[in-house]
């Protein structure tokens, strides 16, 4: 197949509805748990396909079953992410966020369509066991999944599978690959408590902020000196919070920033390194460190067994040229994740960019995803499910 023949699995009218439904996410987004709107248009979406099981979890999140062939085969879920991001928009397309300051910076109005469209390709050819479908909220907070879970939307699932829109690949290309696939994504917040005084007088102050420029550069030094180079790990710092007037030394200064990394004795470093740092240098500059460090989604890792579901269906959709490598370690975290603790899964990157277009960075506010990822992503993901599910039938070897 080609991505031309993928189209033909999409009759005109259905192609329109995607379409219209994608630009209807993309045009109001929310943010998470706040995905409402979001969570009853698709809500109408699915249950225009009857799903035998139809319901909200996690307050916006949506589980709709399908019916397989055998119902006492595996079952597969397909999950697409819905929220979106505070970011002004500044695509200039006609479907624009009319939402001030919230945009679909990451894809998930594609996610979220595509995930509808599997739907549809498995309501006419469906799976050897029941598919659920998945439209989770929150992802950008990292704890979607985790709420999914704990609302019962694994219950009775034996495998899973997801992607993410990647306008780094042009539409038609795939990665598909055993191992890491996400970093796990932590976060710090570091508070250096002093003393404030006048700004003419900084002897008798014991300033943050100074004591905040020399911890940035310090921090630094956990990557390049304290883990070992043959493991990627990522200490940004991305907010710093003091003072309330140019001549006013103020009592205190707060960062925060995030960790990445793949590996547990990685991610302990990082945790041990930063508290360390943050305590000596704040005694350095007779400051006091409290430091706050909060565990965020562990890594994405593609299991083997699972990771051949997905070439293989890949081949089947699109022919194995459109197999691709990411090329380097992505240091993005993803709550998909979870699942994977507890159910075995793949996570792909479709993708997303128009012939002729610009590679464009998620998280941007210039970020879109072209149309036709909607229907590449349907199709392999639903094929990836009907695969998964025939390999787990057989006894799931690999896994």
């Amino acid at each position: 197949m080609t991505v031309e023949t993928i189209n033909g699995l999409f009759p005109a009218d259905l192609r329109d509805r995607l379409i219209s439904l994608r630009r209807d996410l993309h045009r109001h987004p929310e943010l998470s748990l706040q995905e409402e709107r979001t969570a009853k248009r698709l809500h109408d979406e699915l249950a225009l396909l009857k799903p035998t099981v139809l319901k909200q979890v996690a307050g916006t999140g949506i589980v709709a079953r399908f019916k397989g062939r055998d119902p006492s085969a595996p079952v597969v879920a397909v999950r697409g992410d819905i929220d979106a991001l505070p970011i002004q928009e500044e695509t200039g397309l006609d479907y624009a966020s009319q939402c001030p300051g919230v945009m679909h910076a990451c894809g998930h109005d594609v996610h979220a369509t595509w995930a509808v469209g599997a739907a549809h390709l498995l309501s006419r050819h469906p799976a050897a066991g029941d598919v659920v479908i998945l439209l989770q909220p929150a992802e950008e907070q990292g704890d979607g999944a985790l709420l999914m879970i704990k609302g019962g939307a694994l219950d009775g699932v034996d495998a899973i599978v997801g992607g993410h829109v990647d306008r780094r690949f042009s539409i038609g290309q795939v990665q598909a690959e055993a191992g890491p696939v996400n970093a796990a994504a932590d976060v710090f917040e570091i508070t250096l408590l002093g003393t404030g005084a006048h700004g003419a007088r900084p002897h008798e102050a014991a300033d943050p902020i100074v004591g905040a420029a020399a911890l940035v550069t310090e921090l630094q030094t956990i990557v390049s000196r304290r883990i070992n180079p043959a493991s990627p790990a990522v200490v940004t710092v991305g907010t710093i919070q003091a003072g309330s007037a140019p001549n006013v030394i103020p009592d205190r200064c707060t960062l925060s920033g995030t960790l990445r990394s793949f590996d547990p004795a990685t991610r302990d470093l990082l945790h041990s390194e930063l508290t360390r740092i943050a305590e000596s240098v704040a005694a350095l500059h007779r400051l006091r460190a409290q430091v706050t460090l909060e565990h965020g989604s562990p890594p994405v890792i593609n299991r083997p067994a699972p990771a051949e579901w997905a070439r293989a269906a890949v081949t089947n959709m699109l022919g194995s040229a459109a197999l691709t490598s990411l090329g380097f370690l992505n240091m993005g975290g993803e709550d998909f994740a979870y699942y994977l603790e507890k159910i075995p899964g793949c996570f792909l990157r479709i993708g997303a960019r128009e012939e002729g277009g610009a590679p464009i960075p998620a998280h941007s506010p210039k970020f879109y995803a072209a149309d036709e990822a909607i229907f590449v992503g349907a199709a392999v993901l639903a094929e990836t499910a009907r695969i998964a599910g025939q390999e787990l039938l057989k006894g799931g070897a690999g896994l």
